[in-house]
């Protein structure tokens, strides 16, 4: 066990809390103009899924859980979760989908992510920064637009939608951020 400052606190953590183990799904720092800053941190409690939103001082102290973080490649997803593999022992580990969470849209088969297990038992997945998808659909450009300011939205290949330039058509492959599924550039393939 580590303790951390609660502002330095970020997704896919594990915090022990009164000795129960929770995964942070979103951790937000508060500047008010007055008072005292605070970390607004949910998370989910592993052995139950119960979701908790939790404030701290950004200066208080919280309990980090002793995790083991590994690469591991994701292999498929069928009806018993989802199947990752370490590539140096080839192990399996399978998640349930309620334990990826939002996670899935991204996962790609072979891609290498960031498993968090505790005691033999996968809890917690960090995905790549950004991932490689492709635009399926999107609104044609309209005359007069200026490409600076003005964004469109688009379906991605993984079927969420995201807001793009207006320079990208359909069948592009473009770059998109996991953490809040906006887009960052063109790809380069």
């Amino acid at each position: 066990m580590a303790k951390i400052i609660a502002s330095s606190v970020r997704k896919g953590n594990v915090l022990d809390v009164d000795g129960k183990l929770y995964v942070v799904l979103t951790a937000q720092n508060f500047h008010p103009g007055k008072g005292t800053p605070v970390t607004q941190i949910d998370m989910r409690r592993i052995s139950d899924g119960v979701k908790v939103s939790e404030r701290y001082r950004t200066t208080e102290q919280v309990e980090r859980a002793h995790v083991e973080d590994r690469e591991h490649t994701f292999l498929y997803e069928d009806g018993d979760g989802f199947h990752f593999m370490n590539p140096e022992n080839y192990d399996q580990l399978t998640m349930s989908a309620e334990d990826v969470g939002d996670a899935k849209a991204y996962l790609q088969e072979g891609m290498a992510v960031i498993l968090s297990t505790h005691e033999g038992v996968a809890i917690a997945l960090d995905l790549p920064r950004n991932v490689v998808l492709e635009i399926v659909e999107t609104e044609p450009v309209v005359k007069g637009q200026t490409a600076s300011s003005s964004y469109k939205p688009a379906m991605l290949s993984n079927g969420l939608r995201t807001l793009v330039p207006p320079h990208i058509t359909a069948g592009t492959r473009v770059v998109i951020a996991t953490e809040d599924g906006s887009y960052v550039e063109r790809a380069k393939d």
